[in-house]
C-alpha cells in the first residue's frame, strides 16, 4: 500500500512538470479513457487532439493542440499477439548492447510510456514536437491531479468495422457447414447405435 502511494506521488510529481512552460490560455482539457480501448486507435485519437487538427484554426507551423489527460494506461488493449511478438528495442552506444523489451514486460513495467511512444511516433518530427509532449499526461489509474481545471471528457469515435472479403466469408461459410455435417453425421452414430440396442432388447 505504501508503495502504491509513492508511486502515485510520483507520478502526479511528474505531471506537474513542465506546465510553467506552456500557455493554458484558451486551451480545453481533454481526458481520454485508456480501459479497454485499442493502442493504436487511442493514439491516432490523442495525436489529432494535440496537434489541435480536430480544430478549424488548424495550422501545421503553430501549436493550437488541446492539453490530453490519459487515465487507466494500464488497461489498454492490443490487438492480435502483439502483447508477446512486439518489442521495444533501443541501443545504450556500446558495442552489442542493443536491448528490447516486449510489450508486456513494458505493460509490467511502466503502462505510460507504451502510450506515450505510441502518440509521439504519430507527430511530425520538428520543432514543435516537445511543446506537444508537454501538453500529454497520462496516468495508469483513473485518478489525476488536474481535479481544479475544467476537465472534458474525450468520446471515442465508434470502431467502423470492414466487411468480410468474399473469399473469407466463402470460407467460413464452407467451415460452419462442415462443421454441421460432422454433427450430423455424430447425431446419425449416436441414433443408430440406440436403435441396435433397442433391437438386441426387443429380441
Amino acid at each position: 500500500m505504501v508503495t502504491e502511494t509513492v508511486v502515485l506521488h510520483v507520478h502526479f510529481q511528474k505531471a506537474h512538470a513542465g506546465l510553467k512552460r506552456i500557455n493554458l490560455e484558451g486551451l480545453r482539457w481533454r481526458v481520454f479513457d485508456a480501459k479497454g480501448q485499442v493502442l493504436g486507435r487511442l493514439a491516432s485519437q490523442i495525436s489529432t487532439v494535440i496537434q489541435g487538427k480536430d480544430k478549424p484554426t488548424y495550422a501545421p507551423y503553430r501549436d493550437d493542440g488541446d492539453m490530453c489527460v490519459v487515465l487507466n494506461a494500464k488497461d489498454v488493449c492490443v490487438t492480435g499477439r502483439k502483447m508477446t511478438d512486439k518489442f521495444y528495442r533501443w541501443h545504450t552506444g556500446y558495442i552489442g548492447h542493443l536491448k528490447e523489451r516486449s510489450l508486456k514486460d513494458q505493460m509490467a513495467k511502466d503502462p505510460t510510456e507504451v502510450i506515450r511512444k505510441a502518440v509521439l511516433r504519430m507527430l511530425p518530427r520538428n520543432k514543435l514536437r516537445d511543446d506537444r509532449d508537454r501538453k500529454l499526461r497520462i496516468f495508469p489509474d483513473s485518478e489525476h491531479p488536474f481535479g481544479d481545471q475544467p476537465v472534458e471528457a474525450y468520446v471515442m469515435p465508434p470502431r467502423k468495422v470492414r466487411e468480410m472479403r468474399p473469399r473469407a466469408r466463402r470460407a467460413m461459410i464452407r467451415a460452419q457447414k462442415k462443421e454441421e455435417q460432422l454433427e450430423q453425421a455424430g447425431n446419425d452414430k449416436r441414433k443408430g447405435k440406440k436403435r441396435e440396442v433397442e433391437a438386441d432388447l426387443t429380441e
